[in-house]
Parts: C-alpha cells; structure tokens; sequence
C-alpha cells in the first residue's frame, strides 16, 4: 500500500460513513452501531494524525472547533460559555430560523441558497438537499423539478425508484448521470438570491 494522504483516504471514510447509515436503516442493533461509529471515528483520527504531520492542525484542534462550532450554531441550547441555557426555544422552526441565521453569519461569502452543498453527494441526495435549501430560501420550484404524484410508503417509492432505474438501464440511460443533469439544469435555473 503506497503512502496515506487524504485522499487516498477519502474512499474508505466514505464507505465507513454508509455503513454506518445501513447499520441505523437495518436496526442493526447497538453493538453494530458501536463497531461502525467506532470505525468512522477511526477515519477523523487516521485524517487528523496526517494534519499533524504536516503541521497543519491536531486532534484536540478538530475537537475544539466542532465544540466552539456546536455553541455559536446553537444559541438557543448554549451560553457562549458552552454552559446549557435555561429554556429552550417552543418550536422546530424556531430552532431552524436561528441554525440558518448564525450559518448564514458565519459564512457571508455564500451568495446563492445552493453554495455548500457537496457535488459529490450521490444525486439522490443532492436532489434532497438542494430541494431543502430551495424550500428554505423560498426559490420557486423550477419546471423540470415539480413533484409528482408518489406512492404512500417508503417501500412502495423505493420499488418505483428502482423500476424507474432499470427501465432507465433497459433504455440504455444512466439514471444517476440523468438526475446530475436535472440538478445541474435546476441549480441554473434563475432564481432570486435568498
């Protein structure tokens, strides 16, 4: 095995992170969990000792700025001294309002709802992601991204999504490269700024 870099790493942090959802999707149980989490936590140290070789940043570094990130991003749980605050706020929207205006602070040079969000994100949930960002900002829905008439449960969508997938497949078109495209075509589209 040749040296480690980041990106040599990046792959096996990814395929720790989807098992870790499928553990959680599949109920399997505590002790997988564990085992999984404990793997991916593996990947944030394998990552961190390559940061401190270079002399760029340590362990301690990454856990300090994720607890300094976790009270200025949730004001309404934290004191600025990371102290618990004494109430809570009454609603989920309440939470959300204040999760994006202190996001929004931290990170001025984001000037469209889109900015941030991963291209590499599997197209599935890049879909999901740029529609939630769209509904947050209050983008219109473009044209070509109109919701459809669905099934009623989430086995039911994930039966008609893999039919659609080999019919797609049949056809000789790739359903992931397609989808990109639609992001791609909705994310240009013209839209007001948030």
């Amino acid at each position: 095995m040749g040296a480690l870099t980041h990106r040599s790493l990046v792959e096996y942090l990814l395929e720790e992170a989807y098992e870790v959802a499928e553990t959680i999707e599949t109920d399997g149980g505590d002790a997988e969990l564990k085992s999984e989490l404990g793997d991916v936590l593996l990947q944030v140290v394998l990552h961190a000792r390559l940061a401190e070789e270079r002399g760029a940043f340590d362990l301690d570094e990454v856990a300090r700025g994720l607890t300094a990130k976790m009270v200025r991003r949730n004001p309404h749980v934290f004191r600025p001294d990371g102290s618990l605050q004494d109430s809570f706020p009454a609603t989920v929207e309440e939470i959300v309002l204040k999760w994006d205006a202190v996001k929004k602070a931290e990170k001025p040079e984001r000037g469209h709802a889109f900015d941030g969000v991963p291209a590499a994100l599997p197209a599935l949930a890049r879909a999901q992601k740029l529609l939630d960002r769209a509904e947050r900002a209050g983008l219109a829905m473009a044209a070509g991204g109109t919701a459809v008439e669905l099934p009623a449960t989430e086995e039911e969508l994930g039966e008609l999504l893999f039919g659609i997938v080999a019919g797609a497949r049949a056809g000789g078109l790739d359903a992931e490269r397609a989808l990109r495209g639609a992001l791609r075509r909705f994310q240009d589209s013209p839209g007001p700024l948030p």
